[in-house]
């Protein structure tokens, strides 16, 4: 019989949310049309990017009848990705890089913008399911759930956190939870001789 924290685990496997997020986000930019690679003017450039993180949004959260971009709210979340990719200034770097067509140049920062939403969302995804399933359990209940999944998943986990009584991981169980899909996921393409 499944207990609580398998469904949750199997509800949190990265089948059911990277991996669904990712295959959202690449038909997204797959389907994602500009008349132009290299773009020389800073509005056209704020613009294309609002509308390219409207587009990713609508399809990863299956916004089915399309939502206009808000240029300076899209452009804010936009420019969110580019600094977290770029660093503090990652806006203009990427300007930079569409204007003039190196490192990359167009494509790459559409990828790029991509690759940082898919870790978002599926992030966002993972921690919600995780939440619900937390705080609805009573104290007796979370020390159960905490206790299985060492049982269970303790020798996945780096040892300094599992030495001892597993502090570590009884004190922050909710992160190790967050952090479960991805570690399954580098197990699996570890045994598919892929290494992401």
């Amino acid at each position: 019989m499944k207990t609580k924290l398998d469904n949750l685990l199997e509800s949190i496997d990265p089948a059911r949310t990277i991996d669904q997020v990712s295959a959202r986000i690449d038909d997204a930019l797959n389907s994602f049309s500009a008349k132009s690679g290299i773009i020389k003017d800073w509005d056209e450039f704020r613009k294309l990017f609002s509308t390219f993180f409207r587009h990713l949004e609508n399809h990863v959260l299956r916004i089915h009848t399309f939502r206009s971009p808000n240029p300076d709210i899209d452009w804010g979340h936009c420019c969110k990705h580019l600094k977290n990719k770029y660093g503090i200034n990652g806006e203009k770097a990427a300007f930079e890089m569409v204007r003039t067509g190196t490192q990359g140049g167009f494509y790459k920062v559409l990828k790029e913008v991509a690759g940082q939403m898919k870790e978002e969302y599926a992030g966002n995804e993972i921690s919600s399911r995780i939440n619900h399933f937390w705080n609805a359990l009573s104290v007796d209940e979370m020390i159960e759930a905490i206790e299985e999944y060492i049982e269970k998943y303790g020798h996945l986990l780096p040892s300094e956190l599992t030495e001892g009584s597993a502090g570590r991981i009884k004190m922050n169980f909710p992160k190790v939870l967050k952090e479960h899909p991805r570690l399954i996921k580098r197990m699996r393409n570890v045994g598919r001789g892929t290494y992401k």
